[in-house]
């Protein structure tokens, strides 16, 4: 019965993870728009700005928000290890899943108001840090987040390995 019970929390893991993926457009629709209005609500304490649509308007200079900026992929990684690890309670994956996001929008929006700010100061050499911060810095975080949550959560298996090697195990036992 210890199988069975496994193999049906698995296959709930897995399909939760293709929910995530699946729903990749609608997380992106309502990240976004926090994303975008929080980043001007602060941009604009510092900075005399409008929001224009999906854009942030100052007297010299108009900066686009593209999907990239919503870094929507850090939240789906960031579903998809808490979903692919055994051993945790749906409690604790729901729990861990919205303190990560949050961590994720408030990490984002940071660094969108740095670039935002240093933008003025660093004209020359804002595509690099742009580029840097957007590539490693973003992936850095969501592991080190990761990290993080499963010290706090007690998680002892690794993602997906952990049911690679259980399942190899149950295998064997045929």
């Amino acid at each position: 019965m210890e199988k069975e019970s496994y193999l049906k929390q698995l296959a709930l893991r897995v399909l939760a993870g293709f929910a995530v993926l699946l729903g990749h457009n609608l997380i992106y629709g309502i990240i976004a728009v926090f994303t975008l209005h929080f980043s001007y609500f602060f941009f604009s304490i510092f900075v005399p700005s409008a929001l224009i649509g999906n854009k942030i308007a100052t007297l010299t200079t108009t900066f686009e928000f593209i999907p990239a900026c919503v870094a929507v992929s850090a939240y789906i990684l960031l579903a998809l290890l808490v979903f692919l690890t055994k051993g945790i309670s749906w409690n604790e994956r729901l729990q861990m899943i919205v303190y990560g996001w949050l961590a994720i929008l408030a990490f984002n929006l940071l660094r969108i108001e740095i670039l935002l700010l240093t933008f003025f100061s660093l004209e020359t050499a804002y595509d690099t840090l742009h580029l840097f911060v957007w590539k490693f810095m973003s992936t850095v975080f969501v592991v080190l987040l990761w990290l993080g949550l499963a010290r706090l959560y007690k998680v002892k298996a690794i993602p997906v390995f952990s049911d690679i090697k259980a399942l190899a195990g149950m295998i064997r036992k045929k």
